[in-house]
C-alpha cells in the first residue's frame, strides 16, 4: 500500500490558482465520493483551506502512481489537467508522513504557529471518516498527527502569542494607518476568519466596526460579540463610502465587490484613500479594483511581509518543533514497519504449527494407545521444539523490520519457509 499527499499551497501556487482549486463545504462530500470511485483508491481525505488544497491517499501497490490527483482536480474543479499539474507537489510514504505532521503542527502554514490549521485538519478527517473514505491505515496516521501537533504545542513556544491570517490582515491595516482608533472598518462575512479579524481589530483600538453577512442571524451574533453595528448585506455596497478599511472574508464563490462598484464608492468619498484586504479564497474582491486611484487592495498573498516578521520571531521554536516532528516520524515509521512484518510472523507460526500437527497425526498410529498424560506431554514437547525453532527467526524479523534493508531479510525468510504471499 502506498501513502501520498498531493496538492498546492501558498508556496507552490498564487491565490488565483488556489481559489480555482478550493472546495467549499457543500462540494466536499460529492468530491470525496468521486475520489472513492477512482481506480486504485483505498483511503483518502481532502483538506481545503485558504492557503492549501491537499489530497491525502492510500492506494493499492499495483496502481503505478495511485489515483491521478491532477486528473481528479481537473474533473472536479473544471480546469484543464495541463493547467493544474505544474502547480502540484507530491510526497510519498515517509516524506508524506513528515509533511502531514508538519502541516498538523502549523510548520507548513503561511503564518507559522497559527492554530487554525489543526482544527481544519480535524474537520477534514471527520468528514472523510463520515463518508467512509478513511477506515484503517489513514485513521491511525491522522490520529498520530493530531498527537504530534499537541506535543509540539505543549513542548515548544510555537503557539505563544498565536497569530493567524486574520491577525496579519489587521497588522497590515495598522502599518498603513498607524492607528486604527478613528478609522471605520467593515467586515464582510461572519465566519471564523472574520471573527478572528474582529477580535484583533478590537485589541488594536478599532471602535467603529461594521459587520455584514449573507446570513443576518450570524451577523447579529458577531456584532454583539464586538459591539459592532450591522449593515444589511443587500445594502453594504452603498454603505462603503462611509468606511476606511474593508476586510473581506465571505464564503461567496464569486466576487462580491467589483471594480465598477468601487469606482462609484471612491468618487463618493471624494478620493479619500480606502484600503481593502481580501483574505477570502476564492477571493471576494475583483483584482482590477487595485487599478483605481486611491484604492489599495491587498489579498492573502500580500500578507507575506507580516508573515516573514512572524517567522523570524518564531525561528527557534520552529527548529525545536522540527526536531520533535522528525523524532515522531521515525517512531511512526518503526511502528509501520513492525506492523508490516506481522503477517510474515503469523504465516511462519501457522506453517510450523501445521507441520507439527501433521507429523503428530502421521506418527500417532505407531505410538499405540497413549494415556491422557502421555498425550499432553507429547503435545507440550512438540510445541516446545517448534517454539525454539521459531524463536530465532521471529526475533530477527522484528529487529530487521525497523532497519532500512529489512525487507530483504523478510523476503528470505518467506522463501526459506515457503510462506505463500
Amino acid at each position: 500500500m502506498k501513502f501520498s499527499i498531493t496538492g498546492v499551497n501558498h508556496k507552490s501556487a498564487p491565490v488565483e490558482v488556489r481559489e480555482r482549486l478550493a472546495f467549499d463545504e457543500n462540494s466536499l462530500p460529492e468530491a470525496l465520493l468521486e475520489l472513492k470511485r477512482r481506480p486504485g483508491f483505498c483511503e483518502g481525505m481532502i483538506l481545503s483551506t485558504c492557503n492549501r488544497v491537499e489530497i491525502a491517499l492510500t492506494c493499492e501497490d499495483g496502481a503505478a502512481s495511485g489515483v491521478a490527483v491532477d486528473q481528479f482536480l481537473a474533473d472536479t474543479r473544471n480546469v484543464a489537467r495541463d493547467w493544474v499539474t505544474p502547480y502540484l507537489y507530491r510526497f510519498e510514504d515517509n516524506e508524506a508522513i513528515l509533511h502531514l505532521f508538519r502541516v498538523a503542527s502549523s510548520l507548513d502554514s503561511m503564518v507559522v504557529g497559527e492554530p487554525q490549521i489543526l482544527g481544519q485538519l480535524k474537520t477534514a478527517y471527520a468528514l472523510a471518516k463520515q463518508h467512509g473514505a478513511v477506515t484503517g491505515f489513514m485513521d491511525t496516521l491522522l490520529t498520530r498527527a493530531f498527537s504530534v501537533a499537541k506535543r509540539v504545542r505543549s513542548e515548544t513556544e510555537i503557539g505563544a502569542n498565536a497569530v493567524s491570517v486574520s491577525y496579519a490582515a489587521v497588522e497590515l491595516a495598522r502599518e498603513i494607518f498607524g492607528s486604527l482608533n478613528d478609522k471605520k472598518v467593515m467586515i464582510v462575512g461572519a465566519g471564523k476568519m472574520s471573527e478572528l479579524a474582529a477580535r484583533h481589530l478590537r485589541r488594536s483600538g478599532a471602535t467603529h466596526i461594521f459587520v455584514t453577512n449573507r446570513t443576518h442571524e450570524r451577523a447579529v451574533e458577531m456584532a454583539q460579540l464586538f459591539e459592532g453595528k450591522i449593515v444589511d448585506y443587500t445594502q453594504f455596497i452603498s454603505f462603503l463610502p462611509e468606511v476606511d478599511i474593508v476586510i473581506a472574508s465571505s464564503g461567496a464563490p464569486h466576487y462580491i465587490i467589483v471594480r465598477d462598484d468601487m469606482k462609484k464608492v471612491i468618487e463618493a468619498r471624494k478620493n479619500r484613500p480606502m484600503f481593502l484586504i481580501d483574505i477570502a479564497v476564492p477571493r471576494n474582491i475583483e483584482p482590477s479594483v487595485n487599478t483605481l486611484d486611491n484604492v489599495f487592495l491587498y489579498d492573502i498573498d500580500d500578507l507575506q511581509k507580516v508573515v516573514a516578521t512572524n517567522l523570524e520571531g518564531r525561528q527557534h521554536s520552529a527548529e525545536e518543533a522540527e526536531a520533535i516532528i522528525h523524532e515522531e516520524m521515525e517512531k511512526m515509521m518503526a511502528r509501520l514497519k513492525a506492523r508490516e512484518v506481522v503477517p510474515t510472523i503469523v504465516s511462519l507460526q501457522e506453517q510450523l504449527e501445521h507441520l507439527r500437527t501433521s507429523e503428530l497425526a502421521r506418527m500417532r498410529g505407531k505410538f499405540g494407545t497413549l494415556t491422557p498424560e502421555q498425550e499432553q506431554a507429547l503435545d507440550a514437547l512438540t510445541k516446545s521444539i517448534i517454539n525454539k525453532v521459531a524463536h530465532g527467526p521471529i526475533s530477527e524479523l522484528r529487529r530487521q523490520a525497523s532497519l532500512p534493508d529489512g525487507h530483504y531479510f523478510i523476503t528470505t525468510i518467506r522463501k526459506v519457509f515457503r510462506l505463500g504471499d
